[in-house]
């Protein structure tokens, strides 16, 4: 809760891959918030007891959230779609914009392995956004379970990352009203 709200405010790909992961660590505790005080919670020695308090609510309303979305065994929280859906909507902005030849730039350099990356994925076919954040949210998997990882997916990853970086900046500075300003500097 504190760490992604802290995550919400800085970068939105950070957030939104760390909700991934809370996703998963509630589905890894059968949804059982007596295993989450247990094994996420309790051990959080830097928290007091009323933060503590605070972070078993947020855990709760997250089950309450995922067993009413019917996400339970797979699937995304409405929120989290919800960010994807403000992600898809500005991409598609910058790529229409003439004022953001490296955004443009950054994507097409990803392009061919997202489009590598929607070709593998069978059936399940996702938009290029999700594409790139299911990509990286692999490769944290991967590098959480301290597999080896290819240069060739390397290489997709480094890629994949400088455009969702470049994409994170600039909703952070379409949420301060920046982005589109012209007079601002910071495009």
């Amino acid at each position: 809760m504190f760490i992604a709200s802290s995550r919400r405010k800085d970068n939105i790909a950070e957030y939104l891959l760390y909700m991934w992961q809370i996703e998963d660590i509630i589905r890894a505790n059968d949804l059982d918030i007596d295993k989450i005080r247990k094994t996420v919670i309790d051990p959080q020695t830097q928290l007091d007891d009323n933060q503590k308090h605070q972070l078993e609510e947020w855990y709760e309303s997250l089950i309450d959230m995922m067993r009413r979305e019917e996400v339970a065994k797979s699937g995304h929280l409405q929120l989290n779609k919800n960010v994807l859906v403000q992600l898809v909507d500005l991409h598609s902005a910058l790529l229409k914009d003439p004022r953001f030849p490296e955004y443009t730039k950054r994507f097409y350099e990803a392009l061919p392995y997202i489009v590598e990356l929607r070709g593998k994925s069978g059936e399940d076919r996702k938009g290029e956004i999700e594409t790139c954040f299911n990509a990286l949210y692999g490769m944290l998997m991967l590098r959480l379970q301290k597999r080896e990882v290819s240069r060739n997916t390397m290489d997709a990853i480094d890629k994949i990352s400088a455009f969702v970086a470049l994409l994170s900046h600039y909703f952070k500075l379409d949420e301060d009203d920046r982005l589109f300003n012209k007079d601002d500097e910071q495009q």
